[in-house]
């Protein structure tokens, strides 16, 4: 196995992380933005008031997309598990 075929894993293995995360991330920030900007219009400047929105969301986006995001760890891991076999040559 040579440095490209290790830097091309190490890449492999960030943008997974990357697409894993992103259906999260990405709900947890549209649901923050939103709650501030209904707080900013109303004037209630309550700091605990956009925890709970965005646990319910990710909640839910977690339980949508967690097939997919399954689907894709287990995807990754079968690549990695079998390309062990090019490390010793």
């Amino acid at each position: 196995m040579t440095i490209e075929w290790g830097v091309y894993y190490g890449q492999e293995a960030l943008m997974t992380a990357m697409f894993v995360a992103m259906p999260l991330l990405g709900t947890g920030l549209v649901v923050g933005v939103f709650i501030s900007v209904i707080q900013a219009v109303t004037s209630v400047q309550e700091m605990t008031l956009v925890f709970i929105p965005k646990i319910i969301a990710t909640g839910i986006m977690a339980g949508v997309m967690g097939g997919w995001m399954m689907q894709q760890l287990v995807s990754f891991g079968t690549n990695m598990l079998l390309s062990l076999n090019a490390v010793g040559q």
